[in-house]
């Protein structure tokens, strides 16, 4: 499959990127683009996809890596439904040339060069996304909604930015474009275990009781690791992670955050 191609996608869930890519090095073109499309950090090292790719993939590779990210239900795409997304690679030109090859009138790309800041925004949207789909079926309201969404955004920035990232990458469509779409579309499988969580249901029933993968499960760990590590207080994040560990009850979850010290919208 990966024989003489000038362009690979890697579709895998971000637990399987090192081992699948590993095992790919040894037969890619040293030529190739490689795409990948996995939003996800590392529970093991809190790395973002591209530090995996570059540990696992030849040097030669590495100015090749293009990271596809932006708000786009698979579904949809499949459908030929107008979609917009980005492509980040710090070499841009081989963002672009991915950009003429992905592009078509039902699928628009645009380049970008802050591959951390593309990778964190599509990470860390799906830990607020079940924040959210908590909020949603304990029936609190779209004014939380909203709020859950804005703060969160400020904490998917705060991480953003002590990793290198360009602030404004947030506000793009890794950023804002992929949370709003996480968090309020029905397609949403990270919404949907938090809306299940919302109404009751143990985790174990609901991971289990699904065909695909909710990447932000697995996220949220990796997410709150990272965050400690670098010193970075990010209160849905870790208020997500204890209601995943039954460490506390979603109702309590909103509660924590209602009742935090006030301080400056800016903080």
């Amino acid at each position: 499959a990966l024989d003489r191609r000038e362009i690979v996608i890697c579709a895998v869930p971000s637990h399987g990127v090192r081992d699948v890519m590993g095992r790919a090095a040894a037969v890619m073109d040293p030529g190739a683009i490689l795409v990948s499309t996995v939003k996800g950090i590392e529970v093991e090292t809190g790395m973002t996809m591209d530090g995996v790719l570059e540990d696992v993939l030849p040097e030669a590779l590495h100015p090749r890596l293009v990271f596809l990210s932006g708000p786009s239900f698979a579904r949809e795409v499949a459908e030929h439904k107008p979609t917009a997304v980005t492509l980040a690679c710090r070499e841009e030109s081989y963002a672009i040339a991915v950009q003429t090859a992905l592009s078509c009138p039902w699928f628009r790309c645009y380049t970008h060069d802050d591959v951390i800041g593309v990778e964190v925004g599509g990470a860390l949207k799906n830990v607020i996304a079940i924040a959210v789909g908590i909020c949603d079926g304990l029936e609190a309201g779209l004014n939380a909604r909203a709020g859950l969404m804005t703060r969160g955004l400020r904490e998917i920035t705060r991480l953003g930015e002590a990793l290198g990232a360009n602030p404004l990458t947030f506000l793009g469509l890794s950023g804002m474009g992929d949370l709003i779409l996480t968090c309020t579309g029905d397609l949403s499988r990270n919404r949907t275990v938090g809306m299940e969580l919302g109404k009751g249901r143990k985790l174990d029933e609901i991971v289990g009781s699904m065909s695909q993968v909710a990447e932000g499960v697995r996220t949220t760990y990796a997410v709150c690791d990272l965050a400690t590590r670098l010193g970075v207080e990010m209160p849905i994040a870790f208020g997500v992670r204890a209601i995943l560990e039954g460490e506390i009850e979603p109702s309590d979850g909103a509660s924590m955050l209602m009742t935090r010290q006030l301080r400056s919208e800016s903080e």
